[in-house]
């Protein structure tokens, strides 16, 4: 039997929205081929109970909540679905809670069952609901630290905002938008500056890298020029410096003490006088050459005979 298009094409649609259902029933977590039976309960406040919140008895796991939802009705009531996995039978006359399984986690649904009846819930029947103890006082209380923190934060940023108001009045204000168009100015003038120093080092690239080179072929010299020193013997040097100091220190002390030439010269008091006498002398003797040079220098043409020489008082 040859098949239409119509027909490939409507099967083709069906078992799209059969992949689809499925698929969109796994990623909720359902499973829809087994046997899951419905449940109902009635809460007037459900404490944050969200869906897919697992259902438990005993700790255990058997099922999980389907959909949370408003009554339609005038009483106003939370009516949750929930729906159970595993072969687990209960009485209708059990109970069902909600308890909190830790700050993180959430609340959760626990069957609390009834084991005095014999009347089963069947699916689809509504068990009684009740909240444990302390559930909802507990949420206000580890909310009340973080109130209390929030409180006194916000008291605290009220006092800042007083202060910064009393602060910042028109003067401060004035002043405060002064100093930002002065710094605004600033960066202005130092983009400016940088760019003028891009410029400028564009411009002498060339000799800044010569310079550069220069600088190395410097460095290296100075390298060689340490390496040599470092070889050479510096403790002979020294002590050669050293000899030549002591020398020239007893050279000095035996001027000091008079001795040789020289210290005679400068500690002879005789020799200062006689010298001092004979500088004395030859000032006259220069004296009265330029005062009467003809006893000194006589030139006669014909071979005339000088004359005498004559003492003046002078």
């Amino acid at each position: 039997m040859k098949l239409t298009r119509e027909v490939k094409t409507g099967i083709f649609a069906i078992v799209s929205i059969l992949l689809f259902v499925l698929g969109y029933n796994f990623l909720k977590g359902s499973q829809l081929l087994d046997n899951v039976r419905i449940f109902y309960v009635k809460y007037d406040n459900v404490a944050g109970l969200a869906p897919s919140a697992p259902v438990t008895v005993n700790g255990m796991q058997v099922g999980k909540v389907r959909d949370v939802f408003l009554e339609t009705t005038k009483g106003g009531k939370v009516i949750v679905e929930f729906g159970i996995e595993k072969e687990f039978e209960f009485a209708r006359s059990s109970s069902v809670e909600i308890y909190s399984s830790g700050f993180i986690g959430g609340n959760n649904l626990a069957v609390i069952p009834d084991y005095s009846s014999n009347d089963m819930a069947r699916s689809g029947d509504t068990i009684p609901g009740r909240i444990q103890a302390g559930v909802i006082d507990g949420l206000f209380e580890k909310f009340t630290p973080l109130e209390k923190s929030i409180l006194a934060s916000l008291a605290k940023l009220d006092t800042v905002l007083t202060d910064l108001h009393d602060v910042m009045d028109e003067k401060t204000k004035t002043n405060l938008q002064q100093s930002i168009a002065g710094l605004n100015e600033t960066i202005s003038s130092f983009n400016g500056a940088a760019q003028k120093m891009d410029a400028l080092i564009s411009d002498n690239k060339v000799v800044l890298d010569s310079t550069f080179v220069n600088l190395d072929k410097t460095m290296s010299n100075f390298a060689k020029f340490s390496d040599s020193l470092a070889q050479m013997e510096t403790g002979k040097m020294i002590a050669e410096l050293q000899g030549t100091i002591t020398k020239l220190n007893a050279i000095t002390g035996q001027i000091e003490n008079g001795e040789g030439s020289i210290g005679k010269l400068l500690k002879d008091e005789k020799l200062y006088d006689n010298l001092e006498g004979a500088t004395k002398q030859l000032e006259n003797l220069l004296e009265d050459m330029k005062l009467n040079p003809k006893r000194y220098v006589h030139f006669s043409l014909f071979g005339k005979r000088p004359k005498p020489y004559e003492n003046t008082e002078e």
